[in-house]
């Protein structure tokens, strides 16, 4: 029983990507409540909230999420369109 067993690191938990700068506001209403209710779904489940401590927090995690993505603090992408399939009736 004299070996030694070497306990790996706990590895570090990835650090969420805020931009450094905001990025620009979110024309399409419906983009800016997808964007917001799928932020909202990631802070219901533990996420942390990227306003900062000198801002003081609503207590839904829809309005942080609302609040987070009009400053510009949350990563989006939109996914190019499909074109659209035709089906081979020959």
């Amino acid at each position: 029983m004299d070996e030694t067993t070497q306990l790996s690191e706990p590895a570090e938990e990835p650090q969420p990507q805020i931009p450094p700068e905001p990025l620009p506001p979110i024309q399409s209403r419906f983009l800016f409540v997808d964007v917001a209710a799928l932020r909202a779904k990631q802070l219901k489940r533990g996420a942390r909230p990227r306003l900062g401590e000198e801002t003081q927090l609503p207590h839904k995690a829809e309005r942080v999420a609302m609040e987070e993505v009009k400053r510009g603090l949350v990563y989006y992408a939109v996914p190019e369109p499909k074109p659209p399939q035709r089906d081979a009736e020959a």
